[in-house]
């Protein structure tokens, strides 16, 4: 017997590409105003972003049975599991959003500055100081959990934590060196990525 809850799965499986295809549209079609020359740039950071990437692949890669749910679980967990997974594909994309908005010019894909870069503290900056990458992480965990084998999960979620981490550290290396005391007041009262953790 097909029940309501049968169509979960495939639910949730919509959100979520219908989430990645606004994810993408933020990165690709905004449209930035004109940034000037870099002042600095840190290029290790590179190596970040081409981990962050592979746990994309990962996810996408190890994927279990289209339409299936990620483990066999009761039906009251996996509406629960269902409804955070939509949750978080949907606020992953708004908080992206809202934070390249909030950066405006100063927005790149690698660890940079430009002349006349300034501090962004407020809008999800007041939240966490890599507003881009919780969204990001958002969209992997959210991902995973739609379509991702756990093994295949857990593993891009530890490849994704080791990326950022290194883009964070580029990143802060040269906002450090920018904002002096100004940086370091910031960085002691907001968190990285995740609020209340890291």
């Amino acid at each position: 017997m097909i029940t309501s809850f049968d169509f979960l799965p495939t639910v949730v499986f919509a959100v979520v590409m219908l989430s990645w295809f606004a994810f993408v549209i933020v990165f690709v079609a905004w449209k930035k105003p004109p940034s000037g020359p870099d002042s600095k740039r840190e290029p290790f950071s590179i190596l970040g972003i081409a981990m962050q990437g592979i746990s994309y692949l990962i996810v996408w890669s190890a994927h279990r049975p289209f339409f299936t749910p990620i483990a066999k679980v009761g039906k009251q967990f996996e509406i629960v599991l269902a409804v955070f997974t939509v949750i978080v594909a949907i606020s992953s994309v708004w908080f992206v959003s809202a934070a390249v908005r909030r950066l405006g010019k100063h927005w790149s894909i690698a660890a940079r500055l430009v002349e006349g870069h300034k501090l962004v503290t407020e809008g999800p900056y007041g939240i966490v100081r890599n507003p881009i990458y919780t969204g990001m992480f958002g969209m992997l965990l959210a991902s995973g959990l739609a379509i991702s084998h756990w093994i295949g999960l857990l593993i891009a979620i530890v490849v994704f934590i080791v990326g950022t981490l290194i883009r964070v550290h580029s990143e802060e290396k040269l906002l450090r060196e920018a904002f002096g005391a100004e940086f370091a007041a910031y960085q002691s009262r907001v968190p990285a990525v995740i609020p209340f953790l890291f």
